[in-house]
């Protein structure tokens, strides 16, 4: 039995190039680009890795809108076997509960899976709850923080992981199917390679459901499935460069420089 393994990913603003309206205190998203969650990268590199070192099949699955067929063709450039799009117009305005709802009904519908992996947040929210959640909707074992698979045993389907905390290394064994979150900076993840490129153009392995395939109740979707209220939204303003030059040979330049930052009142020491 070969090894089937999920890879969730999210299509995120890049958030360098973020700015807010300071009259409405919303995200300005015209002309910002997107690109994969780079936590989400550390979930597709472990989940490579299992693919080298078990012959795993990888699907990467994605609920976003339709424009995130490139970061879907991107993971697949580093190897994913193949993809799925969640999009559908119903599904707009979903916080993590309903999100974690869409794509366990995903799962389910791809149905036999040994393991989920998820990056363990993403820049544009940072809830850290999509993988736990999913777990929650599909009563299915999760380990967070994930660093490491140590082992997978199809006969007695488990897999042993190793997890990283602030202080030390813990390792568990969790019955298969489960679902990992996986350490943010863990990986190395690898570039895209110009053979896997090609086969999103030659072999087009990326599938798109809506919810038509899905047939979910749309109570439970988008703004209506979405108990998250936003109150409030503070934003930090652009603090104008001076753009200083400070000029001479290195030692002068260096006592230039460390005066200016005294008068800035900025070193955490007395001049």
């Amino acid at each position: 039995m070969s090894l089937k393994v999920v890879v969730g990913i999210k299509w995120v603003p890049n958030t360098q190039a973020v700015r807010f309206d300071p009259k409405t205190g919303t995200l300005i998203r015209e002309g910002v680009p997107s690109i994969v969650n780079p936590h989400d990268l550390d979930a597709v590199e472990l989940a490579l890795q299992l693919k080298e070192r078990y012959g795993a099949k990888v699907t990467a699955i994605s609920m976003a809108p339709p424009s995130a067929i490139k970061g879907l063709e991107h993971v697949i450039g580093m190897g994913i076997d193949d993809a799925i799009l969640v999009s559908d117009r119903v599904f707009a305005g979903s916080d993590t509960l309903a999100t974690s709802y869409v794509i366990a009904q995903t799962l389910k519908r791809i149905g036999d899976f040994d393991l989920a992996l998820f990056g363990q947040e993403t820049i544009d929210s940072s809830t850290a709850h999509i993988p736990a959640q999913v777990a929650g909707w599909l009563e299915l074992p999760y380990m967070y923080y994930v660093d490491r698979v140590e082992e997978v045993d199809e006969k007695q389907r488990t897999v042993t992981v190793r997890r990283m905390l602030e202080d030390r290394l813990e390792w568990y064994q969790l019955k298969m199917p489960a679902i990992l979150g996986v350490a943010m900076k863990s990986q190395k993840p690898r570039p895209v390679s110009i053979y896997n490129k090609l086969r999103v153009r030659m072999e087009n392995p990326i599938q798109v459901w809506s919810n038509k395939e899905l047939g979910l109740d749309p109570r439970c979707l988008g703004l209506k499935g979405s108990p998250t209220l936003v109150s409030k939204v503070t934003w930090t303003p652009e603090v104008p460069r001076k753009k200083q030059v400070i000029e001479g040979p290195p030692s002068e330049a260096v006592k230039k420089l460390v005066e200016k930052l005294c008068e800035e009142g900025v070193l955490p020491f007395e001049c």
